[in-house]
């Protein structure tokens, strides 16, 4: 639904050039909510505005709904309309809602109706549907003053659907608001893919947006894509920066004649009693140190790490059970630190240039 090929963004300055986006490669597929999170300076908004040309690339192509937007970016009238005419397909979502104070709730619903040329009769009638929609049908009348910021970003959504589009662009939508807004937020970007089968990509800072709503997800650094995948395909990839970000364990050796070890579950595997098998099999005594284990997608995913008694050598047989169990198995570096189970910035975050919840304390945009 959403593709990027070579996608490059440079902008110059006083003699000076700045690459936001370096050769940027991005699929994301039809029906599915897509998060790309990254660092402050990343790329990730310049990312966004280009996917619908509010930013136009310095090289290579957008395609969205099978339709290359870099092709309609030349000048004259004619590609002018043709441009505006496939935005329109395209919906966006800001950070800071960017709701017009003068208007009513429902006249902000109607603006880009408005620009549209739908006559007042049928503006007001799409505005009602959706407001009714995002369940905020008694606020038509209410001025964007008298609102929370979680209603004033459903009303953001609201006009963001306004043209039916089949893309919806989020832009930190949750950013500024206070978790449980976030969550009842997240929830209705969800019910709104699900139901009106809305292709979504979002930007965000937080990993528990990703977690929570994303069926795939891209880390960015320094203008360029450096891990991408469905949450299941990053929980199987050894080293993944965001697994190890989305579901964080924490935990060192008590000894070093010890073998720690991280288990990734995703799958049918998440829901056996794996651990418990083993111990019993076995007959060895197990520690665990730490887990993340969490719902996506209807799924039990997450990561555990356990401690083993003896040396790697003496655990090959426990460790293969695991493995034939369909589990991820990794052996944790000795120097695991006791507050991640990610790998320090020093230690394989290579062009990344931080680990996942890094992404977290920094708070990356």
């Amino acid at each position: 639904m959403i593709t990027t090929s070579g996608l490059t963004k440079v902008y110059r300055s006083r003699g000076r050039e700045v690459t936001a986006l370096d050769g940027v490669d991005l699929h994301v597929r039809e029906g599915e909510v897509y998060g790309v999170i990254g660092q402050s300076g990343a790329g990730k908004s310049s990312l966004i505005r280009c996917v619908n040309l509010l930013e136009r690339p310095t090289s290579g192509t957008v395609t969205v709904a099978g339709q290359e937007l870099t092709a309609l970016a030349g000048s004259g009238p004619r590609a002018g309309r043709r441009l505006r005419e496939a935005r329109s397909r395209i919906g966006m979502v800001f950070q800071h809602f960017n709701l017009l104070s003068s208007r009513s709730v429902q006249d902000n619903v109607e603006l880009p109706l408005e620009i549209l040329g739908l006559s007042g009769r049928e503006r007001a009638r799409k505005a009602r549907e959706l407001l009714d929609l995002v369940g905020l049908s008694d606020k038509a009348r209410s001025y964007p003053g008298q609102l929370s910021g979680g209603q004033k970003q459903r009303v953001g959504i609201a006009r963001a659907l306004a043209g039916d589009p089949k893309v919806l662009l989020s832009d930190e939508a949750t950013s500024a608001l206070d978790p449980e807004t976030t969550r009842s937020i997240l929830e209705l970007l969800r019910d709104l893919n699900r139901r009106l089968g809305l292709t979504v990509l979002l930007i965000t800072h937080e990993m528990d947006v990703v977690k929570t709503v994303c069926d795939s997800a891209a880390l960015m650094a320094n203008g360029r894509i450096v891990e991408s995948g469905t949450v299941d395909e990053l929980l199987a990839t050894p080293g993944s920066e965001l697994a190890a970000a989305l579901f964080p364990v924490s935990g060192a050796a008590s000894g070093a004649d010890r073998t720690v070890v991280d288990i990734t579950f995703h799958g049918d595997a998440a829901t056996r009693p794996v651990i418990s098998e083993l111990s019993r099999t076995y007959n060895v005594d197990i520690s665990i140190l730490g887990a993340a284990m969490d719902t996506v997608g209807g799924r039990q995913v997450g990561r555990m790490r356990i401690e083993l008694p003896g040396r790697f050598e003496e655990n090959v047989v426990p460790i293969g059970f695991l493995r034939e169990q369909g589990l991820q198995v990794d052996i944790a570096p000795p120097e695991a630190s006791p507050a991640s189970g990610a790998p320090r910035a020093s230690e394989g975050a290579g062009a990344a240039g931080a680990t996942g919840p890094d992404l977290v304390k920094d708070g990356a945009k």
